[in-house]
Order: structure tokens, then C-alpha cells, then sequence
């Protein structure tokens, strides 16, 4: 018989590609990682990792073995569920969720948790989508609130489902002294944008490059707090969706973009907390704080 543990330490290695990075994300050394999954070889009766330079790899066994694993995790997660559930125990739901919804949201979705589901306990890290989606797939969180944009599609990943909380609509912010009409008055102006390799980043100079210039970007953050007082100081412009404000949008000018774009905002679950009440609930809360900050 193959004990669950083991078998998740397997199903961890396929994900992140090395002990050294299991060790990190279960806080465990990695000599009792390499000792477990020695252990589980032994149970298996075959070889499930081979040598690749200074690292491991999965063999072909092992990859078989870590799939199986995968399906034996969503097993016990549906199973503990649904007992919780039976047993009306008080029941935690981890999630990570983006910076404009840790501002925006969760303040709103723990009020209405603490009154349509006081039991529930809710724990969150801020962390970015691309961060997010992977730490859900590895069984560190439950839900994840992330966007997309028109034309930048999430990786879909097996085993996660989503749901569509709301659309977003993104404008433009100049300083309030501007001048400007619209993205064409932009050209050769300072901007304030996400960093390199995220999605919202791309999708942001795509939008400049169709209006047929390069951006000067000149400031890069996360955190859209920081662009919106960029661009009231009168130092930058920048493209922010409508849930990056939380109260007077007065110290900047907004502006329509070409063809008025909205970004999709969703959640992301494992399939196999599907019929899970305690996540149903998170999820009800979280649209129901979206529809009151951005209406459909």
C-alpha cells in the first residue's frame, strides 16, 4: 500500500522539477525528501527517479506513479470534503489571490462570510496570478483569483477548473493637467507599467504599439496603488483596470482605450473541491464583492 504523504512528496517533484524546491514548498530538509521518495521506490518495486547532472528526473515509472498520485490526492481532498461538510466542522479555505483583490475584494468577501458562513475560516497570501495558478495545482491553496486579457489566454491546466467572476473594464489614467484625448496623445510620454513577462505587461504595450508607438516605460510595479500616484504627481501615465480603485478617483483623469477593453476576472479550483460548500461559499462572496465594486 502506498502511503498518501509519500506519493504527494512524488506528485510534488513532477511539478516543481527538483528536491531542492519540494523541500522549500513542504518545509521539509531535502535529505528527508530524497529519503521518503528512496522509500517509495522501495514500496513501488521500481525505479522512480534517475540521474540528470547534479539533479533527479522522473523515470518513466515515475512519471506514470506521480499521475496516479495526482488522481489518489483529488481522491482524499473530495473525500475530506465531503465529511466536513457532513459534520458541519469548521472548515479553512486558502487562497491567493492578486494584489487589486487583496485591496478590493477580500475585505468585502470576509464580511459576507462572516455572515452567511461564520464557521469558515479564510486565509490569504497576496501573489501574483502566474505565482498563484502553479501554487494551486501543487495543493497549496484552494482558490485563486487571477485575470486575463483579450488575446492572453492563462495556461489551461489539467484538474483546475474556473469560474468567471466579472469583467473589468481598464482605462486610462493621465494627470490630471493633461491635455490628452486619448492613447494617440501618448506618444514619447513617460509610463508606469507591470514588470517584464507578465501577461498585463504584454497586453499593455500591445495596446500602444496598435496606436502605433513604442512605450517609454520608465517605472515598473506590481502594485497599481504606485502607478495611480505616479500619474497623480504628473510623472507617468498608465493603463488601470477599475477594481485598482478603492475610493477618489479624483488625482487622475480617466480615459477611454480603443474599443473599451475589459479584463476577465476569475477564480481557479482544483476539479476535485468541485462540490465542496466551504468553497462554493468563497465563491458566491467573491462575486457578489465584485458585482458591488464593478457592476456587470
Amino acid at each position: 500500500m502506498f502511503e498518501l504523504r509519500r506519493l504527494r512528496l512524488l506528485h510534488e517533484l513532477a511539478l516543481r522539477g527538483t528536491i531542492a524546491d519540494v523541500a522549500v514548498a513542504l518545509s521539509y530538509s531535502p535529505s528527508t525528501v530524497s529519503q521518503q521518495l528512496a522509500q517509495l521506490e522501495r514500496e513501488a518495486g521500481a525505479p522512480l527517479l534517475e540521474p540528470d547532472g547534479r539533479r533527479v528526473r522522473l523515470t518513466a515509472q515515475g512519471r506514470l506513479l506521480a499521475a496516479h498520485a495526482a488522481r489518489a490526492l483529488e481522491l482524499d481532498e473530495a473525500a475530506r470534503a465531503e465529511l466536513s461538510s457532513a459534520q458541519r466542522a469548521q472548515a479553512t479555505v486558502r487562497i491567493a489571490v492578486m494584489p487589486t483583490a487583496a485591496e478590493t475584494l477580500v475585505p468585502a468577501v470576509l464580511t459576507l462570510l462572516a455572515e452567511s458562513t461564520p464557521d469558515l475560516r479564510l486565509e490569504m497570501v497576496e501573489m501574483a496570478p502566474e505565482e498563484g495558478l502553479f501554487e494551486l495545482q501543487a495543493r497549496t491553496f484552494d482558490l485563486v483569483v487571477a485575470e486575463q486579457y483579450v488575446g492572453y489566454t492563462r495556461e489551461l491546466r489539467e484538474g483546475i477548473d474556473r469560474t468567471l467572476l466579472g469583467l473589468d473594464p481598464v482605462r486610462l489614467a493621465v494627470p490630471p493637467d493633461s491635455s490628452a484625448r486619448g492613447l494617440d496623445d501618448l506618444r514619447g510620454h513617460a509610463w508606469a507599467m507591470e514588470p517584464k513577462g507578465t501577461a498585463v505587461r504584454a497586453w499593455s504595450v500591445q495596446q500602444c504599439r496598435a496606436a502605433g508607438f513604442e512605450p517609454d516605460v520608465r517605472f515598473e510595479a506590481t502594485d497599481l496603488i504606485a502607478h495611480a500616484r505616479l500619474v497623480s504627481a504628473g510623472h507617468a501615465c498608465a493603463m488601470l483596470p477599475d477594481l485598482a480603485w478603492t475610493g477618489d478617483r479624483s488625482s487622475v483623469r480617466l480615459l477611454d482605450l480603443p474599443g473599451s477593453p475589459v479584463r476577465e476576472i476569475f477564480a481557479a479550483t482544483r476539479s476535485s473541491s468541485r462540490d465542496s460548500a466551504t468553497i462554493s461559499a468563497v465563491l458566491d462572496a467573491m462575486t457578489e464583492a465584485l458585482d458591488a465594486h464593478v457592476p456587470r
